[in-house]
């Protein structure tokens, strides 16, 4: 590690203050941010930790029925508040990771960082969520912008996540051994005026929506309606994990997983 200041403030106005410091970086859970300090891959001259303000955290349901929680919120925390109201994503929350990075990770810092490989940014988009700000709101069809990209301004604060629930959903993962992440993850909602289906893990965009599924299961929400549909391997991710036809090959599968799951 090397020297650098941190703060810990405790409303969202005293964080946006300290962010705008040159070289502040806001800390949320850790799990990325921490990792990469240690590697000397980021050098932020301040943390600015968002852990003790108490507006960013918490679960609640707002007067159009939609699930809204805290960006400081844990995972622990999603799968166990959320899981009468919203219970295909509390399962997906109470499978990131171990229970370490369950306890300490947060969704604004996961849906924030946008890693290719999250489960969040499936869910979100899937949803159709709309991400909140302490200067705007944002639908998460113009959230997420490419691998680790977002359109958050510089010193922007994610400070809430409002779900709307659908009629039918479910999360599939096929999981990297080592680290938990997603190989692919396809989180599937139905709602009544169709399908989105959102696949995270397989491209080199990152996180998508699968149109052509929706398409179809919007037509008919069963496992069948996808057959004979695919995704281009030529965006996929290649790895030693995985070539991008092989991946390619799982968003079909996992998408069925998930159709017969929520049906």
């Amino acid at each position: 590690m090397y020297a650098f200041d941190f703060e810990k403030p405790t409303t969202v106005e005293a964080a946006v203050a300290a962010l705008s410091d040159e070289d502040a970086q806001a800390l949320s859970g850790g799990q990325t941010l921490i990792p990469t300090l240690k590697q000397r891959l980021a050098m932020p001259s301040k943390l600015v930790s968002l852990a003790s303000i108490p507006e960013l955290q918490g679960v609640c349901r707002n007067d159009a029925g939609q699930v809204c929680v805290g960006a400081a919120t844990t995972h622990a925390a999603v799968a166990s508040e959320v899981a009468t109201a919203y219970p295909a994503l509390a399962a997906l929350a109470g499978n990131i990771g171990d229970p370490a990075v369950r306890n300490r990770g947060t969704i604004g810092g996961s849906v924030a960082n946008n890693d290719p490989s999250a489960c969040y940014p499936a869910a979100v988009l899937a949803s159709g969520a709309t991400l909140i700000t302490n200067t705007r709101e944002i639908p998460a069809d113009t959230f997420f912008d490419g691998m680790f990209t977002t359109i958050l301004d510089e010193g922007e604060i994610l400070t809430e996540i409002r779900f709307p629930v659908p009629q039918a959903a479910d999360y599939q993962k096929f999981v990297q051994p080592a680290s938990r992440f997603a190989l692919v993850g396809v989180f599937v909602a139905n709602f009544a005026e169709g399908a989105r289906v959102a696949v995270t893990g397989a491209s080199n965009d990152g996180v998508f929506r699968w149109t052509e599924a929706e398409e179809a299961l919007s037509a008919n929400f069963s496992p069948d309606a996808i057959n004979g549909l695919t995704v281009d391997a030529g965006d996929m991710i290649g790895d030693l994990h995985g070539t991008p036809e092989y991946r390619a090959h799982l968003v079909g599968v996992m998408t069925k997983r998930a159709v017969a799951a929520a049906s």
